[in-house]
């Protein structure tokens, strides 16, 4: 194989990360949603859980793998901390 070959794969699989990350923050706003999150307070939302997976997670591998039991945690703590975000 070619470099300009492997030069087009790696661009594509750039670009299937770059789409799939998109899906995954697209996912992620409507678990906030159905939480309680208003929509007008997502992108607010979706900052915070991503800050908030430090504190959650600051004793833990990094490497460690996060399941669906991982985000309800994560969302859990920041109904704790930030309550008014919850609230339609």
């Amino acid at each position: 194989m070619d470099t300009k070959q492997l030069e087009k794969e790696l661009q594509n699989a750039r670009d299937e990360i770059e789409e799939m990350a998109m899906q995954l923050a697209d996912m992620l706003g409507a678990a906030l949603y159905f939480a309680g999150v208003k929509q007008e307070d997502l992108p607010k939302a979706i900052d915070l859980y991503v800050n908030s997976l430090d504190e959650v997670f600051e004793d833990e591998d990094e490497e460690s793998e996060m399941g669906f039991e991982e985000v309800i945690e994560v969302i859990n703590f920041m109904k704790s901390k930030h309550p008014k975000l919850f609230q339609k």
